[in-house]
């Protein structure tokens, strides 16, 4: 299985993998996961629908649960399931424990850099609101209404969602968004908002000074801006990438390439 064999990767004494599972997902095909050492389950679980605000839900609900452990993280690392490690756990951790203050995050100014991210701030999308024709409706007023604006006059930032987060960092999120309503409602009609959320906060905050402009991962986007999934074929491109991790891998596409990252950790 592609997810233990991810966590068991991450396995290190001074790490705790945490785990939200699509509550549309059968927890008991992933039980055996739970005997892996420091290896926890998200408590809540909520649905999620990809590109929609509960991609930023479930992140958020999460890092609440981890932070209420009041365990001292210098760190909360976002990954997904088709994520995986380049560089051994050591490394890693060397790097972070001596970067404390520092959180790693893509990021560009969209109406400058970032083109293909313009329609996040400027469409209106309804999918998170599940009513009948809710797709319809958002075409008619992308059709008729102004572009929207990022309310509080904040300026427009994003990439990708992955980063490597300190606790410093989501403590402001979560206490921005609690005195900033109209921008969880902004948030709530944007398609692919997890690609903007942590960005615009974090960039137009008094924190901007602790962003680093790179989120320690590789990824090759296609002309349709997913992520390629990548195989054995890109075996030294990601040994001399300089990066943690890497996405997108599919176990049901190579299994070669998992069997040679771990042979490359070992050395």
């Amino acid at each position: 299985m592609q997810l233990e064999r991810l966590v068991k990767r991450l396995s290190h004494p001074d790490a705790d993998v945490y785990i939200h599972l699509d509550s549309k997902t059968d927890v008991a095909d992933f039980n055996h996961i739970k005997d892996i050492a420091n290896t926890f389950f998200i408590k809540k679980r909520i649905k999620v629908a990809w590109g929609e605000y509960s991609t930023i839900l479930c992140t958020v609900i999460g890092m609440e649960e981890i932070l209420e452990t009041g365990i001292d993280y210098t760190h909360i690392n976002l990954l997904s399931g088709n994520d995986y490690p380049l560089q051994k756990a050591d490394n890693i951790h060397r790097f972070l424990f001596a970067n404390t203050g520092k959180t790693f995050m893509w990021y560009e100014p969209i109406y400058n850099d970032w083109h293909h991210g313009q329609a996040r701030i400027n469409n209106y999308y309804l999918g998170e609101y599940g009513f009948p024709g809710r797709y319809h409706l958002a075409a008619l007023m992308n059709k008729l209404l102004p572009n929207r604006k990022l309310p509080y006059k904040l300026t427009a930032y994003g990439r990708a969602q992955w980063l490597t987060i300190t606790p410093e960092c989501i403590v402001f999120i979560f206490k921005y968004m609690k005195d900033h309503p109209a921008l969880e409602r902004f948030f709530k009609m944007t398609w692919a908002v997890d690609e903007v959320y942590f960005q615009i906060i974090l960039c137009n905050s008094t924190l901007r000074d602790k962003l680093v402009n790179d989120n320690l991962r590789y990824v090759e986007l296609q002309p349709d801006f997913r992520p390629r999934t990548l195989t054995i074929a890109d075996a030294d491109t990601l040994a001399n990438s300089g990066k943690f991790y890497a996405r997108k891998f599919d176990a049901a596409v190579d299994t070669a390439i998992f069997d040679y990252l771990d042979n490359l950790a070992t050395k």
